[in-house]
């Protein structure tokens, strides 16, 4: 026989092949998995996130990057997801640091972030911009929400850093200005911590009860001095513009320079251009406001003077007009009266006189003393028949009482024993219940003998069709389960009643000499 040099050639590569180490799946996917850590260990990796759904319920959180040409898995643990400043979001350009492994449940391989950052100043616009439409969409920055600055508040709280030049700034304006007291919540302007403590610090001087130890304030600046947006990024997160729009104090925003703009700008009560304008706009000028009081008190002297000269002028035109006479007629009524006013008082004092002896006569002490005794023995009759009344009346109370106590006894008897017979009823209505259920229980099948075939996803199988080479099997008995896996196609038999079993053929018993061949009695 001759070989083909293909046939050859085959021959030696099935050799070949047949002393090649057999590796197992696990093992295969352990030395993949090692091989993939040590050579890209620690990468630092640019794409665009797609696929971001938010965190699991587990907290994980898993979506993809990509670019033109290629998708990468990515998973950002619950721990990391937690203290991360930049979340990811759909569409966005980052850069990304984290350990490339593989995952063998699916057999891809996976990048495990531990930080993230925008892919340049760019993607930090797109993503405020979008930001920004979002919470403009909710509401958040309409002018129906703003409120109104107070004209001199009492407590002003600022929320900044304690060491830097912004808050020195703001208190060397309030003093030339108009000294008011100050409470400083002390924070981070910038890092990962920044936005939470901004927000924080908002919600807790909003939480101070008026009247307690530390005062409320009247209007809360939040400053900081300026920056790239990426330092000033802390003002552009989702919680501290919900912050600032759900504080009830009155609130300005004092974040960077004047060209700087953040997200809280929009959503606080007013916006200054720099820390020291946000002072200025806090509080007035004490000088100038002394000026005007001063001013405004010197006007209302000039006016009041004015008025009183006008009216003086008026009243000496008036009484020129008036004749002189005017007043002669009234004053000899008043002459006249005030002759009749003696007689009168005379007149009058008599009359009360006689009205007084009058009265004096009637309350003389016997006709007093008469009229005592006669209440006294009225109000003793009263008291003797009040007292036969409640008696008579509480008895019948207790009549009546006494009954409605036997037919409360008599409703209670009748009321328990109706109350056992329905419990009696539905407690035979209950165990006719149970014994029917337990009839058609597809357990009590099981106990005669018979088996439950489900699949790997517990759908029972109700035809040998449903089984193919390879299956997942649970097959179900009576006392417990059993995983099984099909070795084989299935095959449709008929199945066929069985045999019934052969009687045993009856030996035929030898004869004896004086055997007739009829059997005996006791055969």
């Amino acid at each position: 026989m001759t070989l083909t040099p293909a046939r050859d050639s085959d021959l030696m590569a099935e050799a070949a092949g047949k002393n090649v180490v057999e590796w197992s799946v696990s093992e295969l996917s352990s030395a993949l998995k090692r091989t993939v850590e040590d050579a890209y260990g620690y990468v630092r990796v640019r794409g665009e996130v797609s696929g971001f759904k938010g965190a699991s319920p587990s907290g994980h959180c898993y979506f993809r990057l990509k670019d033109d040409k290629a998708v990468l898995e990515a998973v950002i643990w619950k721990g990391v997801w937690g203290r991360m400043r930049m979340k990811p979001e759909e569409g966005l350009d980052v850069i990304v640091t984290g350990k490339l492994t593989t995952f063998p449940g699916s057999s891809k391989y996976q990048l495990i972030i531990d930080t993230l950052e925008p892919a340049g100043v760019g993607a930090l616009l797109k993503q405020l911009e979008e930001r920004k439409k979002k919470l403009a969409a909710e509401g958040l920055f309409d002018d129906a929400r703003k409120q109104l600055i107070p004209f001199l508040p009492d407590v002003i709280g600022v929320v900044t850093s304690p060491t830097g030049a912004v808050i020195r700034d703001i208190l060397h304006r309030l003093a030339d200005r108009f000294p008011r007291r100050v409470l400083v919540w002390p924070v981070r302007v910038q890092g990962e911590t920044s936005a939470r403590e901004v927000a924080n610090a908002i919600h807790g001087f909003n939480a101070l009860p008026d009247g307690g130890a530390l005062p409320r304030p009247d209007l809360i600046i939040v400053a900081r001095g300026g920056g790239s947006l990426e330092d000033l990024w802390s003002f552009n997160e989702e919680i501290v513009v919900r912050a600032a729009a759900d504080s009830m104090i009155p609130l300005i925003s004092a974040v960077g320079h004047e060209t700087d703009v953040t997200l809280i700008d929009f959503a606080s009560d007013r916006r200054a251009p720099t820390p020291t304008a946000a002072a200025e706009m806090a509080v007035p000028v004490r000088s100038e406001l002394l000026e005007r009081i001063v001013s405004l008190a010197a006007r209302r002297l000039a006016c009041w003077t004015r008025g009183l000269d006008q009216r003086r002028k008026e009243l000496s035109l008036l009484s020129r007009a008036l004749p002189k006479d005017i007043l002669a007629a009234p004053r000899q009524q008043l002459d006249g009266l005030s002759e009749r006013l003696p007689r009168a008082l005379t007149a009058n004092a008599q009359i009360h006189h006689r009205q007084y002896s009058s009265v004096a006569g009637r309350l003389a002490p016997q006709l007093l003393r008469t009229n005592v005794e006669r209440r006294r023995e009225r109000y003793d009759n009263l008291i003797r028949r009040l007292g036969s009344g409640l008696a008579s009346n509480a008895q019948a109370h207790r009549v009546r009482i006494e009954r409605a106590r036997e037919r409360v006894v008599a409703f209670g008897e009748r009321s328990h024993r109706a109350t056992q017979a329905l419990l009696v009823q539905r407690g035979a209505r209950l165990e006719r219940a149970a014994q029917l259920l337990t009839a058609f229980s597809y357990r009590e099948v099981l106990k005669r003998g018979f088996a439950l075939v489900r699949d790997g996803e517990g759908h029972p199988l109700h035809s040998a069709a449903a089984v193919g080479s390879g299956t997942r099997l649970d097959i179900e008995f009576a006392d417990g389960r059993v995983a099984a896996v099909a070795d084989g196609e299935s095959v449709m038999r008929p199945v066929s009643a069985p045999k019934p079993a052969a009687k045993p053929a009856v030996k035929p018993r030898p004869r004896t000499s004086g055997d007739t061949g009829q059997g005996g009695l006791f055969d």
